[in-house]
């Protein structure tokens, strides 16, 4: 029996162990917010957007029976695109923070005062094309900034969630 076709085996159980763990980043940054004064730029709060709807596509991934092929299907297209969509903000988050500071965009307005003012859309733009607070890396582990970790388990995470919940083809009788 191959990795994959053991990890099948315990499916609900490493769904719920990654949601867990995906609760157990999303915490771990809210400690380094509130604790250690680390303040989120936008990229980073729509990081951690998709970090929490990682977590709910594995909780829904729990709630799927075994037999349920095509809604098994339905949650893991949901787990790749939840961490395909983080994978992009992180990404581009790099991108600003790999920058020149001559070519960093200026500092825009705060994430909560955009809510309040522009339409969704225009909001989505704005934190998109990223602001000079992206910029600033003020937190690395092993030479590696939070959105490079973000990156790393997004795609970690979101590979294993796909291959865990779509279910393995059925052999001929």
């Amino acid at each position: 029996m191959n990795l994959i076709a053991a990890l099948r085996a315990r499916r609900r159980l490493v769904n719920v162990g990654v949601g867990v763990f995906c609760l157990g980043l999303l915490g771990y940054g809210l400690f380094l917010q509130h604790y250690r004064g680390l303040e989120p730029c936008p990229l980073c709060v729509f990081q951690r957007i998709a970090i929490i709807g990682l977590a709910v596509a594995f909780a829904l991934a729990v709630t799927v029976a075994d037999g349920w092929r095509a809604m098994r299907r339905v949650v893991a297209v949901l787990i790749g695109l939840v961490a395909v969509a983080g994978s992009g903000v992180a990404i581009r988050h790099l991108y600003i923070q790999s920058l020149p500071p001559g070519e960093v965009p200026v500092c825009g307005a705060t994430l909560d005062y955009m809510w309040d003012v522009f339409p969704a859309m225009d909001v989505l733009r704005k934190v998109l094309t990223g602001s000079g607070e992206c910029a600033k890396i003020d937190w690395t582990f092993l030479g590696l900034a939070m959105p490079a970790w973000v990156l790393i388990w997004l795609v970690v995470l979101g590979t294993l969630g796909v291959l865990v919940n779509w279910p393995a083809a059925r052999r001929p009788r």
